[in-house]
């Protein structure tokens, strides 16, 4: 049997955007962890890379993402100021579609349950205080100032340092191929050993199939491209918002306004300091969690110019630099599942994000530390619980 240091209160199974915020968490109130990842964080290989990802209040998934959204951004402004890096940016976010549209009725129901600041705005106003959009006669926008950008490298980075300042022990290169529980603890396998602990945190990201050991729960593993584009002055932070955009009849496009360029991108030539970045937040691109996400073909590129002409004709006409791969670990209802392991009481689950979860690392490391301490939290995570699954298996 493999020792550590001492035998570890919590293992933490991932260290990508969730299990590098809960092994912070944790760490932080004076538990023992042992986090464990195969790669080291952050990588390409998960749910993070691409540079930036969008936060926002008005939250068109449902009203009880609100609460968790709100005290996200209080946690994002502590970790940054704890790791003095800059995590978060605030340029506003537009929300476009038909009045009818889940994008648009979802975010300003969001709005109005929980008396959020926004504006819903026409389509001529749209045009009008912001150039770089071109939205049909038909379409509306709510916009919140609220809304920005996390930096999400720079912000698993600084999780996982800060969790080792706080005494975690964190191990890179190691993959954990499955775990045993029972009422008194857990045994993780660890490359053919096996580390014993009083229990488990499991944020397996794109092996969320294997590991969760949970009957019954239907994850599926996609992918989605980010494209990334050279900016004109239209797509300038104050000028441009964040954007989500569902047409009426077609895939659901976002994009982030100027910004760093993300250190993977290549050939973006002598003094490039911002970037413009758009993709698909829907449509079907199977993924494979060890071969990765499959790469871009021209055909993508001309499918994301075609629908960015008439809508953001500026970016479909700047100088196009590449496209990156991004994941996504969906459920069917498009809900976390975030809880107690149903079958497993020392076990604790964070996975199937689908393709939002990122804005809420921080809360979402405070409510697995609040589990694994007293099994309780003052959030309201019912929705979200991982028995949804295994009862209707049943």
């Amino acid at each position: 049997m493999e020792t550590t240091r001492s035998r570890p209160e919590v293992i933490v199974v991932g260290l990508g955007t969730m299990g590098a915020a809960a092994a912070y968490h944790l760490a932080s109130r004076g538990i023992r962890v042992l986090g464990i990842d195969r790669f080291t964080p952050p990588h390409g290989r998960g749910e993070h890379a691409g540079g930036s990802r969008i936060i926002r209040q008005a939250y068109a998934e449902g009203h009880a993402y609100v609460p968790l959204v709100l005290r996200a951004y209080e946690l994002w402004d502590q970790l940054g100021e704890l790791a003095g890096v800059e995590l978060m940016t605030q340029t506003g976010g537009l929300m476009v579609g038909r009045e009818d549209s889940t994008q648009v009725s979802g975010a300003l129901a969001s709005a109005r349950a929980h008396f959020l600041d926004h504006e819903v705005l026409d389509a001529e106003t749209i045009r009008r205080r912001f150039p770089a959009f071109n939205p049909a006669d038909d379409e509306v926008g709510l916009y919140e100032r609220a809304a920005g950008i996390i930096r999400p490298e720079a912000a698993i980075s600084a999780h996982l340092r800060l969790a080792e300042l706080s005494g975690a022990e964190l191990r890179y290169g190691a993959t954990a191929s499955g775990w045993d529980a029972t009422a008194d603890g857990v045994s993780v396998r660890v490359d053919g050993d096996t580390i014993e602990a009083d229990r488990l945190v499991v944020c397996p990201g794109p092996w969320a199939a294997d590991l969760l050991q949970m009957r019954g729960t239907p994850v599926t593993l996609e992918s989605r491209l980010q494209h990334y584009w050279l900016p004109s002055d239209v797509f300038a932070i104050g000028r441009c918002p964040v954007w989500i955009w569902e047409p009426s009849d077609d895939q659901v496009g976002y994009g982030i306004p100027a910004f760093a360029p993300p250190a993977d991108l290549h050939d973006l030539g002598p003094g490039v300091g911002a970037v413009v970045k758009a993709a698909f937040h829907t449509g079907e691109r199977p993924a494979d969690a060890e071969l990765g996400a499959p790469s871009a073909t021209p055909d993508d590129l001309s499918t994301m110019l075609s629908w960015l002409a008439g809508r953001l004709p500026a970016l479909a006409d700047a100088k196009y630099l590449e496209a990156k791969p991004c994941l996504y670990t969906m459920t069917p209802d498009s809900d976390f599942i975030l809880g107690p392991h149903p079958e497993a009481s020392t076990v604790t689950l964070a996975a199937g994000f689908s393709g939002h979860g990122f804005k809420f690392a921080p809360v979402i490391g405070e409510i697995l530390a609040d589990l694994v301490q007293t099994g309780h939290t003052l959030h309201n995570i019912d929705q979200f619980a991982p028995g949804r699954f295994t009862a209707k298996a049943a």
